[in-house]
């Protein structure tokens, strides 16, 4: 038996058995791991500079660096409070979805189910680590985790501390060693790739060409999105200081998130769109790709304002329209355009957007109802940053990733997308053969029943 096979099985039999584990067993080793990574935060941290030292001497790309870097500003006491948040959440395993009567003392239930086992393969963000254990602990799912090698030190420490604390605790939790388990080769993944027999869902986190490269080398269902290419349409009822603070949040806040955006479509009747413009320039550091109509017009205007100056000039640049608005920049930059209606706006997203997450300003209400009705994401906005697309801001915890598919699960996917469904039904000792189609003649009730009033 081959290596991965191994790990694939693993996980398969810690996967049988932590969905049979109750939900306080789960949610208190997830306590347990949040209290062993926060005490081992020096040795984590140590670990994180030695990845990020090799990474700059190797040239990682900024946007890169930024997502590697586990102690930057708040990030790992986010990262901390995800874990709990997670065990705080309400179990999502054994949830009565329906419950139909089918016959006396015959009764058909849908009831939540874990989905079995993970493979998640991610780049360069270590907390990624913390949050799908936590993810894939609380709803009942094995888990097989790959890092990227940007991430291999800090990757190493966290998995240890993981993996000890499971094993530490199993019979006071019953949580099995194997629930989750880490790889670090590309060799591993490209091998359990081939696993369909016990993997149940890949989940790539990480570059266009990685979930491209995946979603064409498995038979395996794959989760994930491969571009953020998210819009903001400015509409002509759009209100300036609100067009201006979403801009700048969505696009400034973290140039390198999947939710930045990447392009802005303007209403030339908007008033006073110009100012957005300049916002993002002189008070975010924003490089704009215009056409060359709304550049011309966006340097007249300036002009005629008497407020061109040489800086706006050198940040704003000819948009490449073959390329830029069908690009995730992941830096300060953005593509801009003029659309002359919401229809307009819709037609350029469902063309060109990855159908991650879009949004539109305005005060005006049919507007916004027919663009969040039209446009064709996994997440449509009125009057708020596209930086809202996550699963920690969404209440979920954390997030595993987010899907742009149209089945299983979309959006940021939390617990909820973590777990499917299997019917039960339970009777008194019923046979199809009394029933009508099936050679009796005896009918169904088929008699839909009050689910808050259901218990299993």
């Amino acid at each position: 038996m081959s290596s991965s096979q191994q790990i694939a099985k693993n996980a398969r039999k810690a996967g049988n058995i932590l969905k049979t584990i109750s939900n306080e067993g789960r949610s208190d080793i997830l306590y347990k791991i949040h209290d062993a990574l926060k005490a081992n935060a020096h040795a984590i941290e140590e670990a994180n500079k030695i990845d990020l030292a090799v990474a700059k001497e190797t040239g990682l790309a900024d946007s890169l660096l930024k997502r590697l870097d586990l102690f930057k500003g708040d990030k790992f006491e986010v990262m901390l409070q995800g874990i709990k948040d997670v065990a705080e959440l309400e179990d999502p395993v054994g949830k009565v979805k329906m419950a139909r009567e089918l016959d006396d003392g015959l009764t058909l239930y849908q009831v939540t189910a874990p989905v079995g086992v993970l493979l998640v393969i991610f780049e360069s963000r270590p907390e990624v680590i913390a949050n799908i254990t936590a993810l894939s602990i609380k709803s009942g799912n094995a888990a097989i985790l790959k890092g990227g090698k940007e991430s291999v030190n800090t990757f190493r420490e966290m998995a240890k501390i993981v993996n000890d604390t499971i094993a530490q605790f199993q019979s006071e939790t019953g949580v099995p060693v194997g629930s989750v388990q880490l790889i670090e080769t590309r060799q591993d993944v490209s091998d359990l790739l081939d696993q369909d027999e016990y993997i149940d869902l890949v989940v790539p986190r990480g570059s266009n060409a990685l979930v491209r490269k995946i979603k064409d080398t498995t038979k395996i269902p794959v989760l994930g999105h491969a571009d953020g290419i998210c819009s903001i349409y400015l509409d002509e009822d759009a209100d300036l200081i609100k067009a201006k603070r979403i801009s700048l949040d969505a696009k400034t806040n973290y140039p390198a998130g999947c939710n930045a955006m990447e392009t802005l479509l303007i209403n030339p009747k908007f008033s006073k769109w110009w100012e957005v413009l300049e916002n993002l320039t002189l008070e975010g550091g924003v490089t704009i790709h215009a056409t060359k109509d709304l550049k011309t017009a966006y340097f007249d205007k300036l002009n005629e304002l008497g407020k061109l100056t040489e800086a706006i000039q050198c940040k704003t640049v000819d948009a490449d329209e073959e390329r830029d608005f069908d690009k995730e920049f992941l830096s300060l930059d953005l593509a801009a355009k003029f659309v002359t209606s919401t229809e307009s706006a819709i037609q350029h997203i469902n063309t060109h957007s990855s159908r991650h997450t879009d949004a539109i300003v305005t005060e005006n209400k049919a507007n916004a109802e027919k663009f969040m009705k039209g446009v064709d994401s996994s997440g449509v906005y009125w009057n708020a940053s596209t930086r809202f697309a996550d699963g920690f801001r969404y209440g979920f915890g954390a997030e595993v990733g987010i899907s742009t598919s149209k089945i299983h699960a979309r959006g940021p996917v939390g617990l909820d997308g973590l777990v499917s469904y299997q019917y039960q039904i339970r009777g008194d000792g019923q046979v199809a053969s009394d029933y009508l189609g099936a050679g009796g003649n005896k009918a169904f009730v088929h008699k839909d029943l009050d689910i808050k009033t259901v218990t299993l």
